[in-house]
């Protein structure tokens, strides 16, 4: 229940960012155009809502697997090797968002103290940006419940786009396709 929940809060959150960069966007394009004056605080606004996206898209991606990745070779390996190379994969990753965290942290610290606004709003710069320690932390949230899930054997590794076995499978429908409709 706590789990539908959430993953329904988070693709709501994205398709609303999503839909307000396309929204501004479009509103800008028509005001430019077709008006001759633009929204001046649209293009950082819309810039901000992008790196929202992409930072909090990153956790929902590792939830949901679908991030694309290169894994043949990892998948020929043998059980007990591929789980290992995927243990050192997701610490590795774990370290790597936890040299974001810190630096992220100390920069938001920065910001704050500084105290430093937007460029076209007078928004505290430090609230925006706190998307960095915010997408940061969740994704080592995801990558940390993927890993004791290794761990326990529940998951193999990362579930990755698979776009090759997709587009094998793609290619086979329309070769039936193809075949049926000569059987005509």
């Amino acid at each position: 229940m706590i789990s539908k929940l959430t993953t329904r809060l988070e693709e709501s959150f994205l398709a609303i960012l999503l839909v307000g960069m396309t929204l501004l966007v479009f509103a800008e394009v028509v005001m430019r155009f077709v008006f001759g004056a633009g929204i001046h605080w649209a293009q950082e606004v819309t810039l901000l809502m992008s790196a929202w996206f992409v930072l909090f898209g990153a956790s929902y991606g590792v939830k949901v697997g679908c991030h694309i990745g290169v894994d043949v070779f990892v998948k020929m390996l043998p059980h007990g090797v591929h789980r290992g190379v995927t243990v050192f994969a997701l610490l590795l990753s774990l370290v790597y968002c936890g040299l974001f965290l810190y630096g992220s942290w100390i920069y938001l610290e920065k910001l704050h103290l500084i105290g430093i606004e937007l460029e076209d709003l007078p928004v505290p710069k430090w609230i925006p940006t706190s998307i960095l320690f915010i997408g940061f932390s969740l994704l080592a949230f995801r990558l940390s419940q993927l890993l004791w899930k290794v761990l326990k054997g529940e998951e193999e590794g990362f579930h990755l786009a698979d776009e090759a076995k997709e587009s094998m499978e793609l290619a086979e429908e329309l070769k039936k396709m193809k075949q049926s409709e000569e059987n005509k």
